[in-house]
Parts: structure tokens; C-alpha cells; sequence
């Protein structure tokens, strides 16, 4: 009797050993198979992995066709201004390289052949001609739906010659006409060396008692050629010597100039806005 139910303990140990051999055969079957994955995974992540630098080189060569037009048109339209405003034979081209996948660009000047660097070669004049152009150029691509056509110049003419100021203000004058953008200049240079490139004509007058006036001396749409405020000659507009404190009181009034009020156009302006610009004259 014990002898049978010890045979049939062992007969049951063994079809549970039996049962527990053919889970374990199966889940290492799934181990393996998993591996296999696993192994096939990584091989193709590692072909894939090879092809950076390929894709990478791709993408730069797209990035500069893409982008070898529009800096191809830039460098010829800089060139014109250069050459146009100084009288002289340069041209201006770019270096184009991609780095941390950025493309980047560096402007320099060409003369006879040899390149130089803007900043530390060709002084200040250069600077304001190319500063300008790049100013227009970036406005004239966004989206006028989103943005307003109206740039601000800052005393942009500040190391020009003063026989090379109408120059650089009938230039600027042409391309917002054609790109239908409004622009305000500030400058300390006399009105007659811009007075005929120009829609309005606007003087600040610091004082330490009432601040920052503004006055119209001429505007060209509203009265014609020469029409000018206050009885004010725009070609012999006053300019007399500031004093520091008078420096400061000029800049805040340009400030205020810059950010569209006493002077600009607006809705509330009787005349409407001018798309073409007008020069603000610190007298």
C-alpha cells in the first residue's frame, strides 16, 4: 500500500517537473527570441547611425543652395550701395559655413582682389552702409501681415562724409518707396544734405524747462516741394551747440520720436500715414 502511494506521489513529482521544464524551455525560447531582436534592433540603429554624417553633409549642401541665392542677391544688392554711395570699386561678399547646424555668415569686403575685414579694415563708413542695407533688406522678407513696414535709423549716416550723406538718403529714400516701407532717420548732419530725398522734416529743440519740443520744418505732402512750418527754412535750419545736458534731453526726445508719438503718423494724424519717411534734425 505505501509502496503504491509513493509510486504515485513520484509519478505526479514528475508530470509537475515535467510541466515546469516545458515553461521554462518556453520563456528561454522568448529570452532568445527577444536577443534575436534585440540584436537585430541595434543593427539597424547602428546603419542608421552611420548615415549621420552623410545626412548631415546633405543638409548643409541643402542649407547653402537654399540659402545661396537669397545671400547671392544680398551681396549684390550691399555691392550696389557701397559702390553707389562711395564712389568706389569693392564689392562685398560673404563667408558661409555651417556650424552647431546653424548656417553662419560672415560679410567682408573685396578690393582688387583682396578681402578685408569691415570692422577692423574699412572704418565706420562701410559699417553704416552695410548696416543699412541688412536693416531693409531683413525688413522687407516678414510678413507685413505681422509686422509693420517702419524702421527706425538711428543716426546711421554718423561716420559718413558729409558729400556722402545725400547719397546714402537717396538711396534709402528709392528702396522704401519700392518695398512700400516707412522710414524715420535721425541725424546731426545739416538739412540741406538730406532735404531733398525727404518727405517731412522734424527738429528737436531741448530745453531744460520744457523738455523736448518737436517742430515740423517742412513736409512735402501736405504743403509741396519746400513747404515748411514756423516760416522755417529747411535748408538753413538752426543748429546750435549742446551742452551735456542738452545731449541728454536730445536723446530722450528721440526716444520719444522713435516710438511714434510727436511726430509721427498715426490714425489721428490729419494727413495719415507716410509710408516713405521723413529725417528727424536735432537743432
Amino acid at each position: 500500500m505505501d509502496n503504491a502511494i509513493s509510486a504515485a506521489a513520484l509519478n505526479a513529482e514528475l508530470e509537475g517537473l515535467e510541466q515546469r521544464l516545458w515553461l521554462l524551455r518556453g520563456r528561454a525560447q522568448r529570452h532568445v527570441e527577444d536577443r534575436s531582436a534585440e540584436r537585430d534592433r541595434i543593427a539597424e540603429l547602428e546603419r542608421f547611425l552611420a548615415l549621420a554624417p552623410e545626412a548631415q553633409q546633405v543638409l548643409e549642401d541643402l542649407a547653402r543652395t537654399l540659402f545661396g541665392a537669397i545671400l547671392d542677391e544680398i551681396e549684390e544688392n550691399l555691392t550696389h550701395a557701397v559702390r553707389e554711395i562711395l564712389g568706389q570699386d569693392r564689392s562685398v561678399t560673404s563667408l558661409r559655413e555651417i556650424k552647431g547646424n546653424r548656417l553662419n555668415v560672415h560679410f567682408q569686403i573685396e578690393q582688387d582682389g583682396k578681402a578685408e575685414d569691415i570692422l577692423h579694415g574699412q572704418g565706420g563708413s562701410v559699417c553704416n552702409i552695410l548696416s543699412v542695407g541688412l536693416r531693409l533688406i531683413a525688413l522687407s522678407r516678414l510678413d507685413p501681415a505681422a509686422h509693420r513696414p517702419f524702421l527706425v535709423l538711428d543716426e546711421q549716416d554718423c561716420w559718413l562724409k558729409p558729400e556722402l550723406v545725400p547719397r546714402l538718403m537717396k538711396l534709402i529714400a528709392q528702396i522704401a518707396a519700392k518695398l512700400d516701407l516707412q522710414v524715420l532717420v535721425i541725424t546731426h548732419h545739416p538739412v540741406d544734405l538730406f532735404a531733398a530725398h525727404v518727405e517731412r522734416i522734424y527738429a528737436l529743440s531741448p530745453s531744460r524747462e520744457h523738455g523736448v519740443r518737436v517742430a515740423l520744418l517742412r513736409d512735402v505732402g501736405a504743403g509741396g516741394a519746400g513747404a515748411s512750418a514756423n516760416g522755417a527754412a529747411p535748408a538753413n535750419a538752426a543748429r546750435g551747440e549742446r551742452d551735456e545736458a542738452a545731449d541728454e534731453a536730445a536723446a530722450a526726445g528721440r526716444a520719444q520720436d522713435a516710438s511714434g508719438t510727436d511726430g509721427l503718423d498715426g490714425p489721428d494724424r490729419p494727413d495719415g500715414p507716410d509710408r516713405r519717411g521723413g529725417a528727424g534734425e536735432d537743432a
